[in-house]
């Protein structure tokens, strides 16, 4: 019998057994302090939530995801909005079916990203850790995960279709919109449930973390970059926590249309406005707000780099290190002036 021998085939065969389900669970009485009177009815009937779903321990399943193995040692990545849940025990399921309590090691503070530990008594198969920042638009990835929570050891293949995406974006139907910066584009198939898996290229190292989708799209899916998790795994071996840096403004990215509607003497940098009435546009006590940057203020460049749609300054100071000293060119009232902002670290 004839079988097909093709890269895909030795690379999926080759990062499946690190790639491993997460199972989101809680306690019944724990459940119950959350439902609606009517929900709560249905509980008692068992219309809610089956009897046979709850364990002899009382605790009830309320969602899963994918994350899949970094480090023999038993750590795993996953996305934050995965073990999102508050009061909530996580058990980690690998390939060959063995079931580990979880620790939740860290949660990044910006980006959908978490680190998970479980402790095998053996060393696990862990996925190798790429570059993401050599992708190249057209080059094969495969997504890999537990398809809607149901369908293990889902594999779907594609191409990179977009770099350095920005855009509001959910994990499932039910999930508020993120924000979400610098993603990879793919129309490989990223389903709920599949988020925490791995994106990875065609030799089968990671170059992503699988995401997020656009509902109502076609092949239209996201995975954050892999040098956002590398980071992340860096802060917890040397920190013991993961490290983001805090700038403390709030600005809209101008454009032309955003020029003329604001009035504005330019159509680039960002313009430091609030978001709501109740907002501050420059947060008090925070770096941005010690270094002197105002409300109507226009940034103009980060550390002599223009900031642009493309290069916003959300994006520079992910690039950013808490503690660094960076350079902001600030047009206000008609005159350009720098300011020394030192960074903080987000809590």
């Amino acid at each position: 019998m004839r079988r097909e021998r093709s890269k895909i085939i030795t690379t999926v065969r080759r990062v499946m057994p690190a790639v491993v389900s997460i199972i989101i669970t809680k306690s019944l009485r724990e459940l119950e302090t959350e439902l609606t009177p009517k929900e709560k009815r249905q509980l008692k009937n068992h219309t809610l939530i089956p009897a046979d779903k709850i364990d002899a321990h009382g605790m009830v399943q309320v969602g899963g995801g994918s994350g899949f193995i970094v480090e023999p040692s038993g750590i795993v990545l996953t996305n934050k909005h995965v073990i999102a849940e508050s009061n909530a025990s996580y058990t980690v399921i690998t390939n060959d079916n063995e079931r580990y309590e979880a620790q939740v090691l860290a949660r990044d503070p910006v980006n959908d990203v978490a680190i998970l530990r479980i402790v095998p008594g053996r060393k696990l198969p862990a996925v190798e850790l790429g570059n993401s920042d050599t992708l190249e638009l057209g080059q094969t990835v495969l997504a890999i995960g537990n398809a809607l929570g149901i369908f293990k050891n889902t594999v779907s293949s594609g191409i990179v279709s977009g770099l350095s995406r920005s855009v509001s974006a959910q994990a499932d139907p039910t999930s508020p919109p993120q924000e979400l910066r610098g993603l990879i584009q793919t129309d490989a198939a990223i389903n709920p449930g599949n988020s925490g898996g791995p994106l990875v290229d065609i030799f089968g190292t990671a170059v992503g973390v699988n995401a997020a989708v656009v509902y109502g799209a076609q092949n239209i899916n996201f995975a954050i970059p892999i040098k956002v998790a590398l980071r992340d795994l860096a802060d917890l071996k040397q920190y013991g926590r993961i490290r983001r840096p805090l700038l403390g403004l709030r600005y809209l990215t101008l454009n032309q249309d955003l020029k003329e509607k604001l009035g504005l003497p330019t159509d680039r940098g960002a313009f430091v406005t609030k978001e709501h009435p109740y907002d501050a546009a420059v947060v008090s006590g925070t770096p941005a707000a010690l270094a002197g940057i105002r409300e109507h203020d226009i940034i103009i460049a980060w550390n002599g780099k223009l900031v642009t749609p493309e290069k916003s300054i959300g994006d520079y100071l992910d690039d950013a290190s808490v503690g660094e000293t960076v350079t902001l060119a600030v047009l206000r009232d008609g005159r350009e002036a720098e300011f020394p902002v030192t960074l903080a670290e987000r809590k």
